[in-house]
């Protein structure tokens, strides 16, 4: 069973709807006994990381998330919320992932939020399993994990940065598989094979 944790972050939907044309089972849920008891565990995200982090206190899920031994994929804002700190809110994160959230510096040549289609490279897990580097998976944010010693795989946007970042169990893409066609579908199944 998949738990999908629900910490009032959005795009829930699109995660369901991800997982119900793979056939997977999933629960929504908060309850810490139901996502330690999960076979796999996803934390989708839009909107403000410092918020997220307050949602996940609240519910009293930051221990029972740092704690998991099974497989866990972080999404956009379910990845930053991995990291050390962001600058979202100057908030303190979970800390599973060695890096710092920073936003992308305003430039007259570069739109901000990043939104829309980029090509992934350097790719290094088995979360790429048949994913050839140079596809095309689509993005929406305004705050990047910089290059790290858990990069697994890289994106551009004015300056390198992580599109993806693993340590031990722990997963994450900035960008949305659930949005990402194809490849994003495959990257989702490669997941629930882990």
């Amino acid at each position: 069973m998949i738990a999908i944790i629900d910490y009032k972050m959005g795009n829930i939907r699109s995660v369901e709807n991800a997982l119900r044309r793979l056939g997977a089972e999933w629960i929504l849920t908060d309850d810490p006994v139901a996502i330690s008891k999960a076979d796999k565990v996803l934390l989708p995200g839009v909107g403000h990381a410092g918020e997220a982090m307050v949602n996940l206190r609240l519910r009293n899920l930051t221990h029972v998330i740092k704690n998991l031994r099974h497989p866990v994929l972080g999404i956009c804002v379910g990845m930053q919320v991995m990291c050390r700190h962001t600058e979202e809110g100057d908030a303190d994160c979970l800390g599973i992932f060695d890096a710092k959230v920073r936003r992308f510096a305003d430039s007259p040549h570069l739109k901000v939020p990043h939104m829309g289609w980029s090509r992934i490279a350097n790719l290094e897990s088995r979360l790429f399993k048949n994913i050839n580097s140079g596809s095309f998976v689509y993005f929406v944010h305004s705050y990047y994990a910089p290059l790290c010693p858990d990069t697994i795989a890289t994106s551009g946007h004015g300056t390198m940065f992580s599109a993806a970042l693993k340590y031990e169990n722990f997963y994450g893409t900035q960008f949305h598989p659930e949005k990402s066609g194809d490849v994003g579908e495959h990257i989702i199944r490669n997941f629930l094979e882990l």
